[in-house]
């Protein structure tokens, strides 16, 4: 696969202009495609920023086929701050690109289109950076429904079965450190100087970013006055696609960085393998296959019935099984389709094979924060 990294030449991008008095402090890079649902009320709160600083926000659109570009078009209209570009690729690593190609801020952060900032998140996040010793500031992503499926996602989301214990789908009292977080800020010249996002990665992105900037000794932290309320996928098949994608480029990250890959990463493909030999493996196999698929049932049972104790609407709790199987299945099934693609991670499972677990191993998800737009 050709691989693109740092910001790509489109039809609409022309090269940055010379950095002058009067240019903000910080740029917001929001990649958009086809978000009328929550574009509006998303900026608002974006554009709501209590942040005493100059800042521009700049919408990269991937030639919406909804309402999204008029909403965007509104916008600009109403605050001198939004700029709206053009993304003829469409995809998300290369909206970053175009967007970081024409950001004139000091400090980059990125927000999503279909996720609600906190008014401070900037504030904080500025504050924190400015202090020297991190390559990114990031806050927890927390799942949020807003009706239909969504609701049951969210419930998954905020369970360490749906998300593999990754720290940054929960919040702490404290900041923390983390290998990969959602979304936050970064020193304009730190992405620049990694090359930017690599446009090789359709999904994954920022968790292959993430590497590369810890490879390089920068440190990533998750502050929980950051924390962001992230709308799920509001249908099943939604949501397969999206964690088809983040299976599927899942084996290309570890190949590459090999230290990324965890142990919940793992597991979806594991469960696959297993569902498989239950069926058609031989009979001692068979047996082993179905105690594997057992125990991720009753897990799933386990699960779905706290959930349930704390749910408003008991109706998604009876939903949870189906979701975290749609998350698990597709996630497993790509993720071998990724390796039969582009060859297994063989370094990064060995390494997992070597090293037993710690309670001081960070944990990470399976789903690396819903980035894909």
């Amino acid at each position: 696969m050709s691989r693109s990294r740092g910001p790509s030449p489109s039809p609409t991008a022309r090269e940055r202009p010379a950095t002058t008095t009067t240019d903000p402090l910080v740029s917001v890079l929001i990649p958009v495609y086809n978000e009328e649902k929550h574009l509006e009320r998303a900026a608002n709160a974006m554009l709501s920023q209590r942040f005493d600083e100059t800042v521009e926000f700049l919408f990269v659109d991937g030639r919406s086929s909804d309402r999204s570009l008029q909403i965007l078009a509104s916008l600009a209209e109403r605050d001198a701050r939004v700029r709206v570009l053009d993304n003829p690729a469409r995809g998300t690593t290369a909206a970053l690109n175009v967007g970081l190609q024409h950001a004139r801020g000091e400090i980059v952060c990125r927000m999503d289109a279909h996720t609600y900032f906190p008014p401070d998140y900037l504030a904080v996040g500025v504050q924190r950076l400015s202090r020297g010793d991190v390559a990114n500031v990031s806050g927890p992503a927390l799942a949020t429904g807003a009706g239909g499926w969504s609701d049951a996602v969210a419930l998954a989301l905020n369970s360490s079965f749906g998300t593999g214990g990754a720290p940054f789908r929960h919040t702490r009292p404290e900041e923390f450190e983390v290998d990969t977080g959602f979304a936050g800020v970064w020193r304009r010249q730190t992405l620049l100087a990694a090359g930017g996002w690599d446009e090789a990665w359709v999904a994954d992105e920022d968790f292959e970013l993430a590497s590369r900037l810890r490879a390089s000794g920068g440190k990533l932290i998750c502050v929980p006055g950051m924390a962001a309320s992230y709308i799920p996928r509001d249908t099943l098949l939604g949501l397969a696609r999206q964690y088809w994608r983040y299976g599927y480029y899942r084996p290309m990250t570890a190949r590459r960085h090999p230290l990324s890959m965890r142990r919940s990463h793992a597991a979806p493909p594991a469960l696959v393998l297993a569902a498989a030999t239950a069926i058609i493996g031989p009979r001692v196999a068979r047996l082993a296959g179905r105690g594997g698929v057992g125990a991720w049932l009753l897990a799933t049972l386990l699960v779905s019935v706290r959930a349930a104790r704390g749910a408003t609407r008991k109706r998604d709790a009876v939903r949870l099984p189906l979701v975290l199987g749609v998350m698990h299945f597709s996630y497993g099934l790509a993720f071998l389709a990724g390796c039969i693609r582009m060859g297994p991670p063989l370094r990064a499972i060995g390494g997992l094979v070597r090293s037993p677990p710690t309670r001081a191993e960070p944990e990470l998800s399976a789903d690396p924060g819903a980035r894909d737009v």
